[in-house]
């Protein structure tokens, strides 16, 4: 399955098992999250609380967050033949906004220290001078923090096109990636953090599922006249 020498077979298994394992780690890093149990909306003061955990969960999240922009570039595969300019968009903005959002993880440990030497509101008040910076909010935040949920929405559209998935799945999907944007941090995010297990999670057990028969069937025709290597290895078989 994940032998270096089988093209096909190493990135299909890889891109199935990045879809399953991203959305896990996040689900888990809510889990473990003391702010998920918190009455305390500021992270300065939940962190205080149990720091151990506090950094495994921003370990999680980082390491979610850069497993997601791979797989989504590798979902480009499947729109070869259909699908091709909104999964090159999507593929652009997932990568784009999702290894901003790893960057931001770097904050969590900022606000740990500060909640761990300052009392709570004077901790959030230096937080929020250093990242309500110029050079932090446009290098990081703005707009980049949309980007990743937005390229995901838009490489669905695309799968739809291609004829891999069917008209609800991105329609589920905006439904989960745009709702932490709306919703309170809490034992609500459970909501959006299953949810997305169960979207990417069922992408990445089809891709496993599908072969590398199936996967290979993605590539375009060959072109009349024009010599493959697949062509030629026949030709002189």
């Amino acid at each position: 399955m994940f032998k270096l020498t089988d093209a096909a077979g190493f990135r299909r298994s890889a891109i199935g098992a990045a879809l399953i394992v991203s959305p896990l780690f996040q689900l888990t890093a809510t889990l473990v999250d003391p702010g998920t149990w918190s009455d305390d909306d500021r992270e300065v003061a939940t962190f205080a609380i149990n720091p151990a955990m506090a950094q495994l969960q921003s370990a999680l999240y980082h390491w979610s967050w850069v497993l997601l922009p791979l797989a989504a570039l590798g979902l480009l595969h499947l729109t070869r033949r259909r699908g091709v300019v909104l999964g090159h968009i999507g593929g652009l903005f997932a990568a784009l906004g999702f290894i901003n959002l790893s960057a931001l993880l770097m904050g969590d440990a900022v606000e740990w220290w500060f909640g761990r030497h300052y009392p709570a509101d004077q901790a959030e008040k230096l937080f929020n001078e250093v990242f309500d910076l110029p050079g932090v909010v446009f290098s990081f935040q703005m707009p980049w923090v949309f980007l990743g949920p937005l390229g995901l929405i838009l490489i669905m559209v695309a799968l739809t096109r291609a004829g891999f998935v069917r008209w609800w799945f991105p329609a589920a999907g905006a439904l989960v990636w745009i709702s932490p944007y709306v919703m309170d941090y809490g034992p609500l995010s459970f909501l959006w953090s299953g949810g997305n297990l169960l979207v990417l999670g069922y992408l990445g057990l089809k891709i496993l599922r599908m072969g590398d028969r199936a996967w290979a069937s993605y590539y375009p025709s060959p072109v009349p006249g024009v010599t493959t290597p697949d062509s030629y290895a026949n030709t002189t078989a």
